[in-house]
């Protein structure tokens, strides 16, 4: 069914809650029954939507996820509710009152830009996009801050709005995601004409995006969530070729201050695995400095040093051996460390951690558990042996 409308009306409705939480196993059972009063395409469809709600919950919450309307592209593609939420905050400190959402999606940025007081131009070129969209806004009782335009946005005059939100879709159901700015519909160049046309402006894009094609007029932000990258941001209206990444919850921001490389060390006691929002910004060196620490290697995000220090920009371990790649010697250890629980993580390494772990400890036989670090030190591949430090004593840095 590729109409919202009929799951909109009493029906449709009565339906969605009927099947609320069935499960993949019951969906035949249900369907069946079901049929038996309704017609088989409006069963199929709220069926369908009610393993789309599912889904959503890890971006949007079981309470909102509950009462929204999906699209299987809009579960992908939307922004995590808590990321959306963190940039309408950004946005409502800028004094930031209206705001243009062009390629809104099923709407996840304009809820949180309504719920913090701003009032949404919600733009999709896709009628069932929009249509859901307008569904949301109506659900979650924000319609009267979020109108919802089926059209171009290439064709949208923004001029009355404070801001311009652009989100342009970064993936083609035909060769999936999109790694070229250029290749984004609508491309990275048109948004940034965009947003140079507005007070305010922010653009989602891809956390890979290079260095190098972010405009010297933007700020880069990027942001993670629980420790996984989410997002990058170009903003635009602030302070033009600032860096920084912010993580979430928090949010706990780290502002780039252009230092060099950090000096390269020999390791010691402790080894500090960089958010990867810190990694993405080119931003290891400002962290190094607050921990009074170097790098393993040139080459490698891994940061070094023989105190420990509280920071939440990076998981700090407590490194208890170093050995040269040797699968042998590794599996020697384990075993006599008795060792029953292993992790593995790899910077600067083709071997695949899977494959080591199963060579490595074939038979746990043990209760320890212990992390290895498949990376290079000075140029030669090493492994890492040890665990995550103990945490540090009162408040680490902001």
């Amino acid at each position: 069914m590729n109409d919202l409308a009929p799951l909109l009306t009493p029906e449709g409705r009565a339906l969605l809650d009927s099947v609320r939480g069935t499960a993949p196993a019951d969906e035949l059972a249900v369907a069946t029954r079901l049929r038996r009063e309704h017609p088989a395409e409006l069963v199929s469809a709220a069926l369908g939507q009610a393993r789309l709600r599912q889904r959503a919950v890890a971006k949007f919450g079981a309470e909102d996820a509950g009462r929204m309307f999906f699209t299987p592209n809009g579960v992908e593609q939307s922004t995590r509710a808590s990321v959306a939420t963190y940039r309408a905050e950004r946005f409502r400190a800028m004094g930031v009152t209206s705001v243009a959402d062009l390629c809104c999606g099923i709407g996840g940025d304009a809820i949180a830009l309504a719920r913090a007081g701003i009032r949404v131009l919600a733009v999709d070129r896709d009628p069932l996009t929009a249509a859901t969209a307008r569904a949301n806004a109506d659900a979650l009782g924000l319609a009267e801050l979020i109108e919802v335009r089926e059209a171009d946005v290439t064709e949208v005059d923004t001029a009355a709005y404070d801001a311009v939100f652009v989100d342009p879709a970064r993936r083609s159901t035909k060769r999936g995601r999109i790694f070229d700015p250029e290749a984004y519909s609508p491309p990275l160049s048109w948004a940034v004409r965009a947003a140079l046309g507005a007070p305010h402006a922010a653009l989602k894009v891809a956390p890979g995006i290079p260095h190098e094609a972010v405009p010297e007029e933007a700020e880069a932000e990027w942001i993670s969530d629980g420790g996984d990258v989410k997002e990058a941001v170009l903003w635009f209206g602030g302070t033009p070729g600032a860096v920084r990444a912010t993580l979430l919850p928090g949010p706990r921001t780290l502002l780039g201050r252009g230092l060099p490389d950090p000096e390269v060390r020999s390791v010691g006691r402790y080894l500090y695995e960089p958010d990867g929002a810190v990694i993405r910004a080119h931003l290891v060196a400002e962290a190094a400095e607050e921990l009074d620490g170097g790098l393993i290697d040139p080459t490698i995000a891994y940061v070094t040093a023989d105190v420990l220090r509280a920071t939440p920009y990076a998981t700090a371990y407590e490194i208890t051996d170093q050995l040269p790649f040797n699968v042998k010697k590794l599996k020697a250890l384990l075993r006599a460390r008795e060792v029953g629980i292993l992790t593995v993580k790899k910077r600067g390494s083709a071997v695949e951690p899977e494959e080591l772990r199963r060579k490595a400890l074939p038979k746990p036989q043990g209760t320890n558990a212990v992390t290895v670090f498949l990376t290079r030190v000075a140029g030669a591949p090493t492994m890492l042996v040890g665990a995550p430090a103990r945490a540090v004593t009162g408040a680490g840095p902001s």
